[in-house]
Order: C-alpha cells, then structure tokens, then sequence
C-alpha cells in the first residue's frame, strides 16, 4: 500500500514533554515528518509553563492552557504525575463539564484551521471520547497508554462518559497483547478494531558504550517518585546491600506526600544516591549509557518504554513481572534480566502490607545478585537482546502506526 501524505491532528491531554506517553507522541510527530507527513498538536498544559516541540512551528500548537483556560490545575493520567496536578477521581460534574467544554473549543478551533485527513489522540479517555462524539467526518484513532486502563478502573463514576465516544473509534493501538485483551474487555471495542504496535526507542540517543568499572556498580531508576512506581520498596532494599559498593542515579520527579517519601528514603542513603529531577530524552541517554544496571519496580505499567531504552543502552535490567515486561524479554533466557513476581495487590498497583514486605525482600536479592554479576561482568547485553530491539526503533513502530492510519482511512471511506 503506498503511503500518501497526511494531515495529521494529534491530541493529548496532559503536557507533550513529560511521561511516556509525551516521548510516543513526539516520536510519532518526528517520525510522520520524515515521512512527508504533516503534523498538528493540540496539548494540555499549565498556563506559564511553556512547552518546546521539535518538528513542528509555532502555528502547528494549539494548547489548552490550565488555571487559564480551565480554572484550575492540570489534570493528569496518573494519580502522581512528575509535576504539580489533580486527579480525576476528584473532579465533580462542574469540573468536568468545564474540562470538556475547554478543549472541545480548542479541538474544533484546531479542525478547522488545519483539517485533517484523519485525528490521533492519545489515552482510551475523556479527550478521545469526545472527539469521537464530536467529529463525524474525519477517521479517529486512538493509542492505550496503560494509564489510562488504571484510570479506567479507578475512577468507575466516568466510565460511561469514556465508553460512549471510545466505541466508536475507527481503530485503536494497543501496545501489547495483554493489553488488547483488557481494551476489547473494557471498553467493548471489539478485537479486529484493536492493533498492537508496540512502543519504541530512539536508537541515535539509546546505544551502548563500553561501560566503566564498576567500582561502584552504578545502578538507574527512571520514572515518577510514587509507590506505585516502586520506589520506596527498592530504596529500602538498597539499604540493605554494602558490598559490592554501588551508586543509585534517582531520576524523574513526582508531586505530594508520595514523592517526599522517596526523597527521605534516598537521603538516608547519603552520598550512595544522585538525584536529577525530571530530565529531557538526551540526558537519560547520558546518564544509562554508562551504567551497569537499571531497575523499575513498578506495579503496573503499559509497555515501559524506559525498559526498551536502558536494555539498548547495555544495562542489566530488573523489573516486576507484568504483561508490558514479558512483552519485551519473555522469552529471553538471559541472567541479565531479572523478573520479578508481583506482590499480592490491595488495589490496581498498590501491595498488600504483608505481600510488600515479602517483596522487598525479594526486591533485595535481586539487586544482590546482579550488583554482584555486574561487578564481575560490566558489559552484559548480547546479540540475542540487541537483535529483538530492533522491533522496538521508533521508525520500525510508525510503520506499523502508519498502517493502521490507512486501515482507518480505508474503512471510514467506506462506510
């Protein structure tokens, strides 16, 4: 099938820099420019925190400006966002018809200047459901981020609001199998409207160096300061572990009670721990490149695309067990990478108080072990894991995004 140029509206609810989900949406924007592609945003942000987007000018941006256009914080897809924002379990009626009115104005202001050949918003969520509900003409895609499924389940008071419009859509993107499963479950889409197309890397940031001695063993965490990334329970294992001597690099921000918490668990590691902050593409790469190991303790995820990029950087990797995970290495029988079970769950990414002591401990003879193997062996990646890494390059995953954009557009012409 030959590939014409498109006009592309890409939506997203919450800031286009920061998260997961943002790198995915930049990485399309990136990838469907070289493709000869054009691109539009329209993005959420907090009024007076400007947002920089590679790829496109000025007047392809349009933003729905929180505090300003909508009278109060930011509202993101995790409870715990990497900066200041609400949740959507607190918002009321009032709150949320204001949310929608905000970027419905916005949406059909962006439509009629730019007009798309087809729309791709971002997260199974409010936003996407009402495009849907709103823009007949136009096909609507849209991709699971697996934040938005917790949302989901979360918040069962809008999932009504969320299903009306989300049924509706021409074709959704999964980023694994597992998660196809949920989506056609929870949504009531059904399955061949439902393609997997994974998540990606890009391959000229995340590449391996020859590492330095691990003298100490140099270990990364990248991802939001919460308990439901992990990161008290892997701050108290490392607490456990003297030799060999290693250091932490503690990168990603956070908000509230939850993110003290980290930051008083780390400090109690004294000079053993780095913290950055939040940081863009470029210095993560600066800073896996170099190390030896990467852990990500996380209770629940979609597909980590922090995974993807510390295994191409050469790093050892420890992560929970979850359906994103066996994605990526399940079945790579490689004692450089350590899968763990997760603990028995209170709520969608939330132990037990039993389960999660336990788990700290298991937590801590993971790290035990592959602070050692990496002491031993620095360099660890092989041509097996090299080789399946080359699915996940952001070129490979637009091809197979680029595909879908025509199932879209091929359906919706006939109807």
């Amino acid at each position: 099938m030959s590939h014409k140029s498109l006009r592309i509206l890409h939506l997203l609810s919450q800031r286009p820099d920061s998260t997961g989900s943002g790198i995915y949406l930049q990485a399309m924007i990136r990838e469907a420019d070289k493709c000869g592609h054009h691109n539009y945003i329209l993005a959420g942000i907090q009024a007076g925190k400007p947002v920089k987007l590679a790829n496109l000018s000025p007047g392809n941006c349009s933003f729905v400006r929180f505090s300003q256009d909508i009278p109060y914080q930011i509202v993101g897809m995790s409870d715990v966002m990497p900066y200041e924002s609400r949740r959507f379990r607190d918002l009321d009626e009032s709150d949320l018809t204001v949310y929608q009115n905000a970027f419905l104005q916005k949406l059909k202001i962006a439509v009629e200047k730019f007009q798309p050949n087809i729309i791709h918003s971002h997260h199974l969520w409010i936003l996407t459901s009402l495009v849907k509900q709103w823009v007949e003409n136009i096909p609507t895609v849209s991709t699971s981020h697996g934040s938005d499924l917790r949302q989901f389940q979360l918040c069962p008071h809008l999932r009504k609001t969320v299903q009306t419009g989300c049924r509706g859509l021409d074709a959704v993107m999964a980023l694994n199998d597992s998660q196809k499963a949920d989506i056609a479950r929870l949504y009531a889409i059904p399955e061949d409207k439902i393609h997997v197309v994974g998540a990606g890397y890009d391959d000229s940031l995340f590449r391996t160096q020859t590492k330095p001695k691990p003298r100490p063993v140099r270990l990364v965490y990248a991802g939001k300061l919460s308990e439901a990334k992990g990161v008290p329970w892997m701050l108290r294992a490392l607490a456990e572990i003297d030799t060999p001597s290693w250091e932490l690099h503690l990168v990603g921000g956070g908000s509230g009670p939850e993110k003290d918490t980290c930051l008083s668990l780390a400090e109690k590691l004294g000079n053993r721990v780095k913290q950055y902050g939040a940081v863009p593409q470029e210095k993560l790469a600066e800073i896996l490149r170099p190390s030896h190991i990467f852990c990500l303790p996380s209770f629940y995820e979609g597909l980590p695309l922090v995974v993807i990029e510390a295994l191409a950087s050469g790093c050892r990797i420890i992560a929970n067990d979850l359906p994103g995970t066996r994605e990526l290495v399940g079945d790579l029988n490689a004692p450089e990478i350590e899968r763990l079970p997760l603990p028995e769950l209170e709520t969608i990414d939330k132990p037990t108080h039993s389960s999660g002591k336990e788990y700290e401990k298991r937590l801590e003879t993971a790290l035990r072990k592959q602070i050692q193997l990496a002491a031993e062996a620095p360099m660890a990646i092989g041509a097996e894991i090299r080789s399946r890494l080359q699915r996940y390059a952001w070129q490979s995953v637009f091809e197979r995004v680029q595909r879908v954009y025509e199932i879209a557009i091929s359906n919706f012409s006939i109807i």
